[in-house]
């Protein structure tokens, strides 16, 4: 079985046909055609609005992936939900309290947004801010492997 995916230079994935994973992305929300798209989309914008160096993906068979130095956060459509899943959620603070979802694990949190939600932008902007630059910490604190110092010989 071939795979429906192939890395792009700049870490991204390719559907197969050629087809971007911002086209990927546009397509979905395209698709949907109700609020989720339309919830889909305003989320997305928002990401974008916060890190304009985030990179789009398209990964698992179709699931919406917004990284920056690694995962911030994925965007999955379900018949009564859009879900904006963080990826280290459990590690960035929430004063506005709006991760509703996958609260019981140590590492992702969510916020699930039903039709008529509102967003709070500025709080989703924040937690994009916070997951970006926990990722860019956290990557920059992991030291190179030829860093690594040998033990002494005694």
């Amino acid at each position: 079985m071939k795979k429906a995916t192939a890395t792009m230079e700049n870490g991204a994935t390719e559907a197969k046909g050629g087809s971007s994973p911002s086209q990927m992305i546009d397509e979905r929300i395209r698709e949907l055609g109700d609020w989720r798209g339309e919830m889909l989309s305003r989320l997305r914008a928002l990401i974008k609005q916060a890190d304009p160096d985030v990179v789009e993906e398209w990964k698992w068979r179709g699931v919406p992936v917004w990284s920056h130095a690694g995962i911030i956060c994925t965007g999955e459509t379900y018949r009564n939900a859009v879900k904006l899943t963080f990826a280290k959620g459990a590690s960035l603070e929430d004063p506005s309290r709006l991760f509703n979802s996958s609260l019981e694990g140590n590492t992702r949190r969510a916020i699930d947004f039903h039709e008529g939600d509102s967003i709070d932008e500025a709080a989703v902007t924040a937690l994009v801010r916070a997951a970006v630059t926990l990722n860019v910490t956290a990557r920059g604190a992991a030291r190179p492997v030829g860093a690594r110092t040998k033990p002494k010989s005694a």
